[in-house]
């Protein structure tokens, strides 16, 4: 289906362009009052950018390990399901045997994209921002992979191939392009552009680079100045309430910028540069009333592989049966990996995202559901969007510079950050075991 990213339809009508208009007002005085700042205390206009060179360290190392990634899920899963289908339809015995090969480079798998990713993000000590890349990339490598398995299997358990015929698999092209399309749900062919709008992709990337600039900002001018000072204070309720209230304004920020910088940005960018006609990415999740409904708007990508390969396939297996199992199922992964990835990009276990996620989010799924439909529910959304982004970005905070200054010792799993921590007092703490 050829469809076009809200975002990008909205942007077409001036009272919302000028909202648009008004973010990037924001940002130009970022940057005007941290050049300010700078000439006050320095004597000169600095502009530098030490955070984003630290977070975004040892890029080789990530290219490196993204590439290993990718030749295995490129080369391994097509042929292998090949090497299955062809072993299965031949005889009882090689299917068997085509059995026995499937659970081997399922091994395999779990070993290379399991096991690569993890031990390279702690063996070479990569900042956040490379973790954050190579976590990704594996996730997203493994379930475009086992969307591809799980697409392709039963149409070969179906086929009944005549004599002389083998099954009909899959071509690579399809599946290479599936690799970069972005979606992660299989199909043979998707609805493509008739040509690329190079211009529109180098906007997109430009607007990408800007999001991260507009990062650094927040972070520089309303993250670390409070929270590192608060870590040199006794711990008390006020501080942490007043602390926690100052963080959903640059945690609301964030989030909207990532979901610009991604769903928005990238996703098109890579959907233009392929043709990709189906651009719908998310919805209009700004405008829900139902919590319900904001975790099937947000991102659309990620929710239809969960509704088809989590939701729909346990209540097949369970014949239908347990649909509040399947619902609960699927948040409860969802807050594993989302746990997962935050653990292993920030370097410690400190399971937030996974409380709010796995507690709360299923508390408001079921109780602000689809039956709400006035405009203070949405209001209601928002506030919970609010306090829930404070609550991350608070608490992940504190919890950074806890462990900047009082590092564990003894027999505990230990961390060593081989760059110095930006403190933006002009010192730097020295590379800290944590």
């Amino acid at each position: 289906m050829d469809r076009r990213s809200i975002l990008d339809d909205l942007f077409e009508i001036n009272h919302i362009r000028t909202i648009y208009h008004m973010f990037i007002s924001v940002l130009f005085l970022f940057i005007i009052s941290t050049l300010a700042v700078d000439y006050i205390d320095q004597g000169r206009l600095v502009l530098e950018f030490d955070l984003l060179s630290y977070a975004f360290g040892k890029l080789h190392i990530v290219g490196l390990a993204w590439l290993l990634m990718f030749s295995y899920t490129l080369a391994v899963p097509y042929y292998a399901l090949a090497l299955w289908g062809t072993l299965y339809h031949r005889s009882p015995v090689q299917g068997v045997l085509s059995v026995g090969a499937g659970l081997v480079l399922s091994a395999l798998q779990a070993a290379v994209l399991g096991v690569l990713p993890i031990y390279v993000v702690f063996h070479y000590q990569l900042p956040p921002a490379s973790r954050f890349i190579i976590i990704l990339e594996q996730i997203r490598f493994l379930m475009k992979s086992y969307s591809f398995i799980r697409e392709n299997v039963p149409v070969i358990l179906k086929h009944k191939t005549k004599e002389g015929e083998g099954p009909r698999f899959p071509t690579f092209s399809s599946y290479l392009y599936f690799l970069f399309a972005p979606t992660l749900i299989y199909r043979e062919s998707y609805p493509r552009n008739p040509h690329i709008r190079w211009s529109y992709v180098g906007v997109t990337f430009a607007k990408i680079l800007g999001c991260l600039f507009y990062g650094y900002f927040i972070l520089v001018r309303l993250c670390i100045p409070v929270f590192m000072n608060d870590s040199n204070k006794p711990f008390s309720t006020r501080t942490l309430v007043l602390a926690l209230f100052h963080a959903t304004l640059p945690g609301m920020l964030l989030l909207l910028l990532a979901f610009f910088a991604f769903l928005h940005c990238w996703l098109n960018a890579f959907a233009e540069m392929l043709r990709f006609a189906d651009r719908m990415f998310y919805k209009d999740w700004w405008n829900s009333t139902s919590f319900a409904n904001y975790y099937r708007t947000w991102n659309v990508v990620v929710h239809d592989w969960l509704y088809y390969y989590g939701y729909r396939d346990f209540l097949w297996l369970s014949r239908r049966k347990f649909r509040t199992a399947a619902m609960l199922s699927v948040f409860v992964v969802s807050a594993l990996v989302h746990e997962y990835v935050f653990t292993l990009g920030f370097g410690f276990f400190y399971p937030v995202m996974f409380c709010l996620f796995a507690f709360f989010g299923v508390a408001f799924n079921f109780t602000l559901n689809d039956n709400r439909k006035s405009p203070v529910w949405n209001i209601m959304m928002w506030t919970c969007l609010f306090i829930g982004q404070g609550v991350m970005v608070c608490l992940y905070c504190q919890e950074w510079y806890a462990q900047i200054h009082c590092p564990r010792t003894g027999y505990n799993v230990m961390i060593t950050l081989q760059y110095p921590v930006p403190r933006y007092d002009n010192t730097a703490v020295p590379s800290t075991t944590l």
